[in-house]
């Protein structure tokens, strides 16, 4: 089975292509070129892998949250190609994908993932490892004041407050003092986290296992997940 895989949902820009079992995939941090760079990349993979769209089985896209623009880019571009090639599609959170990376890239099976949602905000999620090795979400993604985040795992999953995790992505050095002593106290990498992006290699991992469990949807049903449902232009002065 082959599958293509792609993500534009924060700085970074990423494709991953597996044919047959073998691995392509390219990762670039570019703010602000996604459009440029995306397809591109994908061409690329596709000539180094010696294959043509039409010979994908399916089509994985980065649904956020993350950049409203870079998310509404990876969504537009994966219902393109997915129209002109008549494949399903699959949406797989960058949250998820950052915590399923730290899964493949280090063994952990406990990750809060968080993204750096600017206006004093955070998305975030807490992951723990299947029994398929697949990260799964134990709540339900969220965007929260950095200063709040603690009480809102705290209500949600008591459980989680008192355990240590392993940290993935941008918020914990955006917010390292409004996170609090407490989560971080409880982080098993004091250090800045390794992982601070979303790959689309991770993202294939996840996604091709919900195509090949028939949860592919057609290109006009492929869909963003913003988490956030308000933009940033609705709280300036005069536009609340």
């Amino acid at each position: 089975m082959n599958y293509l895989a792609l993500d534009a949902s924060t700085e970074a820009c990423s494709v991953a292509l597996e044919v047959n079992g073998k691995m392509y995939s390219h990762f670039e941090l570019c703010p602000q070129s996604h459009s440029l760079q995306l397809l591109p990349m994908i061409d690329g993979l596709l000539k180094e892998a010696g294959i043509k769209l039409a010979d994908l089985d399916g089509l994985i896209f980065g649904q956020g949250p993350g950049s409203f623009t870079g998310v509404r880019i990876g969504v537009g571009v994966a219902q393109g190609l997915a129209f002109s090639a008549n494949l399903p599609v699959v949406g797989v959170s960058s949250l998820q994908a950052m915590a399923q990376a730290a899964f493949i890239k280090q063994g952990e099976t406990k990750v809060i993932a968080t993204i750096d949602a600017r206006m004093a905000e955070v998305y975030n999620g807490y992951f723990e490892l299947d029994e398929h090795n697949i990260m799964q979400a134990q709540l339900a993604e969220a965007v929260t004041p950095p200063e709040q985040f603690a009480e809102h795992l705290a209500k949600q999953l008591p459980r989680v407050i008192n355990d240590t995790f392993y940290a993935v992505g941008t918020g914990w050095d955006a917010y390292p003092t409004e996170l609090g002593e407490k989560l971080l106290s409880l982080k098993t990498n004091q250090a800045s986290p390794e992982i601070l992006f979303p790959s689309a290699e991770a993202m294939l991992v996840i996604g091709k296992g919900k195509l090949t469990q028939g949860q592919g949807v057609s290109a006009e049903n492929a869909q963003p997940v913003y988490v956030r449902d308000t933009v940033s232009w609705k709280k300036l002065p005069g536009k609340e």
